[in-house]
């Protein structure tokens, strides 16, 4: 589904070429962030007084779930070239999106649940251990990944958090959090 776009030309005479443009820049953002709601693009002339020159103002306003993105560009002198500023706001515009959709992964990473487990096996005489995970499968530890020295604490049943990477012979723990002893 394309994304929809609300292009306004304020005291600027209307051109395919850059409605074409910000259509098409606009189509890639959700390539950065696939919840955008909708986006206006408004490209205005706002000091029509002048007599010398053109100077253009160019806003984009991206609305994604709970805010408002908003990137605005101006032209520094007289002969400025509206189609270049308008790219450069659009260019400007996907990294604010990327950014947002950045912060949005971390902020969820954040709020994830690690892995829990339950001891399944421990063999204090050895070091090591397994660890059933809530999905069943088995996953080994060694005492030393154990957090706290609490290794000797475990025993079969023992609540844990655990953090799971590949070992040499298939999943182990990098990192045991003791939950609960009981």
């Amino acid at each position: 589904m394309a994304l929809p776009v609300q292009i306004t030309f304020r005291d600027v005479p209307h051109s395919d070429a850059i409605a074409a443009l910000v259509e098409r820049r606009v189509a890639k953002l959700s390539t950065f962030y696939d919840r955008i709601v909708r986006c206006h693009v408004v490209l205005e002339m706002p000091h029509r007084h002048q007599r010398q020159g053109k100077r253009f103002h160019v806003r984009v306003d991206v609305a994604v779930p709970g805010k408002e993105l908003v990137v605005s560009k101006s032209s520094d002198d007289d002969r400025a070239d509206l189609y270049a500023l308008v790219d450069t706001a659009l260019a400007d515009t996907e990294r604010v999106v990327e950014d947002h959709a950045r912060l949005r992964q971390v902020d969820t990473k954040a709020h994830h649940r690690p892995p829990h487990a339950k001891v399944a096996r421990v063999f204090h005489d050895r070091g090591y251990g397994f660890l059933e995970a809530d999905d069943g499968h088995e996953v080994y530890f060694h005492e030393n990944s154990v957090i706290g020295g609490r290794f000797g604490e475990l025993h079969p049943g023992a609540k844990v958090r655990y953090a799971e990477e590949d070992g040499d012979k298939g999943p182990q723990a990098s990192t045991v959090h003791v939950v609960t002893t009981h």
